[in-house]
């Protein structure tokens, strides 16, 4: 079964608005765990907007499921992951002030600044992941720089959901093919929510994790976030 990685940021951010310590990451991530949730993901950016390198710190002996951590490999996100050792890291190719990823790795412009951070975390015995468009070549290069898994960028897929999901599963049916092949595991992450990750999962049900944050946590504005977990955890079924 494909695993529901719960991204915390948004409990961050909420937190950071006011000061204090309210709501308590920690505390949500030990809940989201319990509440059913498979792994959790956080994604530190260097201005600390929302979760903080202390938070990573804090985090990571409390968490009993998956620990992910995201983030554009400059010296400080390297030296945080290779302290912390969580059980995968996700490279993803975000400017310092960009909002949210918005694109993946371009794997064949970047290949040898890859290869390099991939071999300094799979040294360290780290799970790697590299963030990428549904583009067949992009994910043959990914596979040449030596990556365990890929992560594919899943905005286009939710954008196009709602006028044509056929047209919209296509590009990534054929992306993910291609990672099978290549003998790549596969993440999934971005505007997944209960609407279009059913459709995601009957039609690439050898995803390994989808990684979701925005949504869910809207979700549990209304829902609750035990229940909330438990229904996107039944859209991987």
């Amino acid at each position: 079964m494909t695993k529901l990685s719960v991204n915390i940021n948004k409990i961050a951010t909420l937190r950071n608005s006011r000061g204090g310590n309210v709501p308590d990451v920690v505390k949500v991530a030990i809940d989201c765990e319990a509440f059913g949730a498979d792994g959790i993901t956080v994604h530190p950016r260097p201005d600390e907007r929302h979760i903080r390198y202390a938070d990573v710190h804090a985090l990571r002996p409390v968490i009993k499921t998956e620990f992910n951590i995201e983030g554009y490999p400059c010296k400080e996100f390297v030296d945080l992951v290779l302290k912390v050792k969580p059980a995968q890291v996700t490279l993803v190719p975000d400017a310092p002030d960009q909002i949210t990823s918005n694109h993946g790795w371009d794997t064949e412009k970047n290949y040898d600044f890859l290869v390099e951070v991939i071999d300094r975390f799979k040294s360290a015995g780290i799970r790697t992941s590299i963030f990428v468009d549904p583009d067949v070549n992009m994910v043959e290069h990914a596979a040449k720089i030596g990556t365990d898994r890929i992560e594919l960028y899943t905005e286009p897929y939710a954008t196009m959901y709602p006028k044509n999901k056929d047209e919209a599963i296509a590009p990534f049916v054929e992306a993910a093919k291609m990672a099978r092949k290549l003998g790549l595991g596969l993440n999934a992450g971005h505007d997944l929510s209960l609407e279009n990750l059913n459709w995601f999962y009957k039609n690439i049900p050898w995803t390994e994790e989808v990684s979701i944050g925005h949504a869910l946590i809207a979700d549990a504005l209304y829902l609750g976030l035990k229940t909330t977990i438990q229904k996107y955890k039944e859209c991987l079924r």
